[in-house]
């Protein structure tokens, strides 16, 4: 939600710089112009006849080859085309070809200072000077949907179109991985973050209760005096620029069913209530017992994961372990009596119940289509396409008969030759098959069609997490805007923050962790606090809004 650290502050003024200079170059009225120019769609001529009941792609008799290019604002992204199956697929039933570039900040940048636009864009932050901004240079989703694919509105969720309506009541950018509130009601989507120990561990030392701070610290003392050679409490990896804490902060707190917001609705500094930091000093007890390894927090992703896959840490709080779930699997596989399970531990000292999160409205990586796309009729038609279930069942499993089959009740499990490839021959799978990779329009909900969408290591942990999911629709992207003032000091405090909260864990007292919140308390005040909280309390209002919560 707010992850900003000063890096993406200096990339997003940048940004913000380019879009004055290119709305001030177009005559200083964005607005204005943006309309007059997103009214300008091509016409459609004799190329197919719409019908609201069939998608634009099957009804397209455009014959040569549409090229398109499509950048991704991030450079781990495979810019493969029509090489693997999945994008063969793609490839042939819509007739078309793209150019995958990827970059950062600074290429996205030199995209608009340039003014020669891909066709289409993938960015990741919702609350961006590119994202606020789409107006001045991509087109609603609705113009393209009306002119050319009305069948879209079919395939998108009509709650996520609200959530990216921007002040011109049109939506502009659609994300992969969006749950609405219906999606949380389903049951397809799962848990992601639990508390989890090993199953010897656990067994070996009676079961203890470790719901309570007294409990959890007794319980770490007991597994340090039977397993002298593991860790006995593990988290997530602390990221080198502040930009996460592990599982130490957000993932505890909806844990303890800390509070997003108070009484009145209005923003909660959950960093500071009492339920947590009762937590806060049993963890820094636990450290002070020499029950938390102090490399703990300079390990990176990969040395964390390295532990998790041999099982050096005895239990862990661990955030999104379907992401640790290579890692969680090569562990169980190799010590089946050993595995992780997921317990109740590390609950409220207040009676809240667990509140755990998923991927929100907002989703994750969002997509638009440029006002110079070459072929907005096709790049409208891709959006369809890939949000359809045709789609979905595609990049999620492949080709049905060849590498999934669907049973009588629906349950969808891969065939013996894919299956044999995935667990034999991973690079093989990733780069000829490339199942689950293909993630622009994802969704959780084709994942819970098959068993097979997750390794067993963390289906035990799903499983505990069910019913503990509750969404906080009203608290996403409710940061001050990029480039702001208030944008500024949240990141100078968000900072402070990361090195408080590791200066507790590692305190050598509760007085001293006392002292040092509030010293943090002092520095949120001093750097504008409350312009900062009636900057997100006017975003939950207008969030509310939105989706009509009350």
């Amino acid at each position: 939600m707010e992850k900003a650290t000063v890096k993406k502050m200096v990339a997003s003024m940048c940004v913000a710089i380019v879009f004055v200079l290119l709305v001030s170059g177009c005559g200083g009225s964005s607005s204005k112009d943006s309309k007059e120019k997103t009214a300008k769609l091509p016409s459609l001529g004799k190329r197919y006849t719409l019908d609201k009941a069939e998608p634009a792609w099957k009804l397209d008799t455009k014959k040569e080859t549409t090229k398109l290019t499509w950048y991704v604002n991030a450079d781990w992204w495979n810019t493969e085309f029509g090489t693997d199956m999945i994008t063969k697929k793609i490839k042939e039933d819509l007739n078309i070809d793209i150019e995958f570039i990827v970059g950062d900040d600074t290429k996205l940048n030199t995209y608009f200072a340039g003014g020669d636009m891909p066709d289409i864009v993938s960015i990741f932050d919702s609350n961006s000077t590119v994202a606020r901004k789409a107006n001045t240079w991509a087109y609603p989703l609705q113009d393209l949907a009306d002119k050319y694919d009305p069948y879209f509105y079919d395939v998108a969720s009509k709650d996520t179109l609200n959530w990216y309506k921007l002040s011109d009541n049109k939506t502009y950018g659609y994300p992969d991985y969006s749950n609405a509130a219906a999606d949380y009601k389903s049951g397809d989507i799962y848990s992601r973050d639990a508390f989890i120990i090993r199953q010897d561990v656990y067994e070996a030392i009676g079961k203890p209760d470790m719901t309570t701070p007294e409990g959890f610290v007794k319980a770490m003392k007991l597994i340090k005096e039977k397993f002298p050679d593991l860790i006995p409490f593990g988290f997530n990896d602390f990221a080198k620029d502040g930009s996460s804490n592990g599982s130490m902060d957000g993932v505890i707190q909806d844990m303890l069913g800390v509070p997003y917001t108070d009484a009145d609705g209005n923003y909660y500094d959950r960093n500071v209530d009492k339920d947590y930091l009762a937590w806060i000093k049993a963890f820094r007890q636990v450290h002070a017992d020499g029950n938390i390894s102090d490399d703990s927090f300079t390990d990176d992703g990969d040395k964390f994961k390295e532990k998790v896959s041999t099982g050096k840490y005895a239990t862990m709080m661990i955030g999104s372990f379907v992401n640790q779930g290579i890692a969680l699997q090569e562990f169980a596989t190799n010590n089946p009596t050993e595995k992780y399970i997921a317990v109740d531990g590390i609950q409220s000292t207040e009676g809240n119940e667990a509140t755990l999160t998923q991927a929100g409205i907002s989703g994750w990586m969002i997509n638009y289509i440029s006002q110079q796309c070459s072929d907005p009729a096709k790049a409208i038609q891709i959006f369809t396409y890939l949000q359809s279930e045709e789609g979905q069942m595609l990049t999620n499993f492949g080709i049905e008969g060849e590498t999934y089959t669907v049973a009588s009740d629906g349950k969808v499990s891969y065939t013996a030759d894919a299956l044999k490839v995935q667990n034999e021959n991973p690079e093989a799978w990733q780069k000829e098959y490339r199942i689950g990779e293909f993630i622009q329009f994802g969704h959780d909900k084709y994942k819970a069609l098959s068993d097979d969408s997750y390794v067993e290591a963390v289906k035990q942990m799903q499983e505990w997490g069910t019913d503990k999911l509750e969404p906080q629709f009203a608290t996403e992207n409710i940061g001050p805007d990029a480039g702001s003032q208030e944008a500024r000091a949240l990141s100078a405090i968000q900072t402070n923050w990361s090195t408080t909260l590791v200066s507790m864990l590692r305190a050598k007292s509760d007085k001293e962790v006392e002292q040092l919140i509030a010293k943090y308390k002092k520095f949120e005040k001093e750097n504008s606090i409350q312009a900062i909280n009636k900057v997100r309390n006017e975003k939950i209002a207008e969030n509310k809004k939105k989706l009509g919560i009350k």
